[in-house]
């Protein structure tokens, strides 16, 4: 299938030449998410940065949410003078931005500046990482990402000076699937489908969803790393449109206590030759399938707290897991049930798991890599699932539960052994460090709802 809006570098130099391009985002992804990077003048990145790169603040690998360098890091500190890496562009994912005017965007590789090896740390790293992994045993991961937010009326600066409080959301009434309240919104949500698609982001659909305001729109499955590429893209595409249109986004996974928390549902499956090795003839309860099926469950289940802060990794995403709120709270299995953190959904070649734990919020990178990793694992080790779950998980006591809070599940994690075996002690120390600092960050400030419950009543 030819995908419209991706380019090749001579594509590019043609739109440069009939002036259609005039600049270049070159970006990678942080410990967030977010896309950092620089525009370059068009010309110039085909005169320079495509054929040696470019450099940027090695900090940014070691930043908070408010761009504050946090002390504490091996991989870059104030004693080591903040230096440059290395960012060395994917060609593979150089594409029009077609919500930007004339302007072309391409992600990079985070490079050592000296050693011009990648760098470990940074998250397209470590799932490029799992993905060798992967490839090395012969299979290749194909994945999804489903992404819920929230649109609200106020713009983006006016909700800040509001300090985010009386925001409008674009819908009065539930809309789950809802075909006339979506297309108060149509505007807004069409505009992101075409440039989504024009930008080398094949979309599949719209809807609307539980909460006020809340939507989600879904893009076609991939190979992983390109998934997780389109992912970042869709967030950075709808942000921006958003503010074009004097609106704002949420990718929080949960707004607000009272409405439905925001997730983003991964599916995975694995081929070889070009077959989805998920189809076998064993059973799994009303499941037939593999055993690298069963096997790939059986890890993905049982490690998920080892790898937890890679699917929920802010305060705010534990406040999502809310029985019988459509966000899963314990660790069970079944075919096509809402209520567990694992449905296996699909037939033949669409046959595959979605795990429904990560929120919104996540970094896909980080979360298809303890994926990929945990359910690794399980074929190596042969591990088998538990008994398919039949009934509401949410009343199930029996069943484990997903972690509480973002310090539970870094305490997990930075204890792991199989998190240290899968992405070596050095990353895990460095993210354990960074949740540690969001945790402590979390700790240290007053919130709105200690002043409405403690300042008159204390």
């Amino acid at each position: 299938m030819e995908i419209k809006g991706l380019l090749t570098i001579d594509d590019l130099k043609t739109k440069v030449n009939s002036e259609e391009i005039d600049t270049v985002i070159s970006a990678f992804a942080d410990h967030y998410g977010r896309l950092m990077g620089k525009r370059f003048d068009a010309d110039f990145f085909l005169e320079s940065v495509i054929v040696e790169g470019a450099h940027a603040c090695d900090y940014l690998l070691t930043a908070d949410m408010e761009m504050e360098p946090v002390p504490g890091y091996d991989f870059a500190n104030w004693e080591l003078g903040y230096g440059d890496f290395h960012l060395v562009p994917d060609v593979t994912t150089l594409r029009v931005a077609d919500w930007l005017e004339k302007t072309a965007i391409i992600l990079c590789d985070v490079h050592n500046e000296k050693s011009h090896t990648i760098t470990p740390e940074a998250p397209r790293s470590i799932l490029k990482n799992q993905i060798k992994k992967s490839q090395q045993i012969g299979y290749e991961s194909f994945a999804a990402s489903e992404l819920e937010y929230y649109l609200f009326e106020n713009d983006y600066r006016s909700v800040h000076e509001n300090n985010f409080q009386n925001l409008t959301p674009v819908g009065w009434y539930l809309e789950d699937y809802h075909i006339l309240q979506g297309s108060r919104i149509e505007k807004y949500t069409s505009a992101a489908r075409r440039h989504l698609r024009n930008s080398g982001v094949p979309v599949e659909n719209s809807k609307g969803e539980w909460g006020l305001g809340q939507h989600e729109l879904n893009v076609r499955y991939s190979n992983a790393l390109d998934m997780a590429d389109r992912h970042i893209i869709y967030k950075q595409c709808l942000k921006e449109l958003a503010d074009q249109q004097g609106l704002s986004i949420t990718f929080m996974a949960k707004f607000r206590t009272d409405q439905a928390g925001s997730s983003c549902h991964l599916h995975v499956s694995l081929w070889k030759d070009g077959k989805n090795v998920f189809i076998g003839n064993d059973s799994y309860g009303p499941v037939t399938a593999s055993k690298v099926f069963g096997w790939f469950l059986g890890g993905w289940i049982r490690y998920v707290k080892d790898v937890m802060p890679f699917y929920a990794p802010t305060v705010n995403s534990y406040k999502r897991y809310v029985d019988a709120s459509w966000a899963p709270t314990r660790l069970a299995w079944s075919r096509d049930n809402r209520t567990v953190g694992f449905r296996v959904v699909g037939e033949a070649d669409s046959l595959r798991i979605e795990c429904r734990i990560p929120g919104a919020d996540c970094n896909p990178y980080l979360a298809f890599a303890a994926s990929i990793a945990s359910g690794l694992k399980g074929i190596r080790e042969k591990i088998e699932p538990p008994e398919c779950f039949e009934g509401n998980a949410y009343v199930a006591k029996e069943l484990k539960h997903v972690p509480k809070t973002l310090r539970e599940a870094t305490d997990h994690f930075a204890r792991s052994d199989f998190a240290k075996e899968a992405f070596g002690k050095k990353v895990i120390r460095h993210y354990s460090h960074f949740f540690e600092s969001e945790i402590a960050a979390y700790d240290s400030s007053v919130t709105d709802w200690e002043r409405r419950r403690y300042f008159e009543r204390i």
